[in-house]
């Protein structure tokens, strides 16, 4: 593995702690708006781990705007008892980005546990799939997430499942209209190509299952890795 691959999962780690310390301490209840979640998130991460900046955008989503996509900007809901919702959050680590997305349930309905497992098995298995490409294109990799939810029974929830990451700001094509690095279905490039320094990219796979019918979502982001 190389020193950079090494850097991103230990980003990803600290990502992971913050979220379980979050979860650890009970925060996840109803009662209180996605805002305020989001900022004692913010603050811990601050606090306790050092994070001072977050490359994207932090996003706390429950009820029914866990059917939203990532670029929406829905009203800012009150969690309420039994609500299923999900994460995605981008802080930077002494440089280096994480990017995590998780899905909590508040209480034992099986759709919702279902749709949480679901999401997480799907990447576990798109993650195996992508380890066995040697050459394959971004469109490609967005049409298999697509064909992945629907084969788990859901619809697909947003513009890209994946984009590459790297040590802050990560690389950005030459042309911002260009989705070279973004898993969108209008990327036909070689998404396993080296970048221009001549080192391996590093993607991220991210899956937003959407089951209109009974008005909810889940998600579930981390880094691709063969270890």
């Amino acid at each position: 593995m190389n020193e950079i691959k090494q850097n991103l999962i230990l980003a990803q780690n600290k990502a992971i702690e913050l979220l379980n310390t979050v979860e650890e301490r009970g925060l996840i209840i109803s009662g209180k708006t996605e805002s305020q979640l989001c900022n004692e998130i913010i603050q811990i991460a601050k606090e306790e781990f050092g994070v001072e900046n977050h490359w994207g955008k932090k996003i706390v989503r429950t009820g029914i705007n866990t059917l939203q996509p990532y670029m929406a900007n829905p009203q800012d809901l009150i969690i309420q008892e039994g609500d299923i919702l999900f994460f995605d959050f981008h802080p930077v680590f002494e440089g280096w980005e994480a990017d995590l997305g998780r899905t909590y349930v508040l209480d034992k309905d099986p759709l919702k546990l279902k749709i949480k497992k679901d999401v997480e098995a799907a990447w576990h298995e798109g993650n195996a799939w992508y380890y066995k490409q040697s050459k394959l294109t971004g469109a490609d990799f967005f049409n298999y997430t697509t064909d992945l939810a629907k084969r788990y029974g859901y619809e697909f929830g947003n513009a890209i499942s994946g984009h590459i990451i790297g040590n802050f700001p990560h690389e950005q094509p030459d042309d911002p209209n260009d989705l070279c690095l973004d898993v969108h279905p209008g990327n036909h490039s070689d998404i396993l190509q080296l970048d221009k320094y001549g080192q391996p990219r590093h993607w991220m796979l991210e899956l937003h299952f959407v089951d209109r019918a009974n008005n909810m979502g889940a998600f579930f982001e981390q880094l691709l890795t063969d270890e």
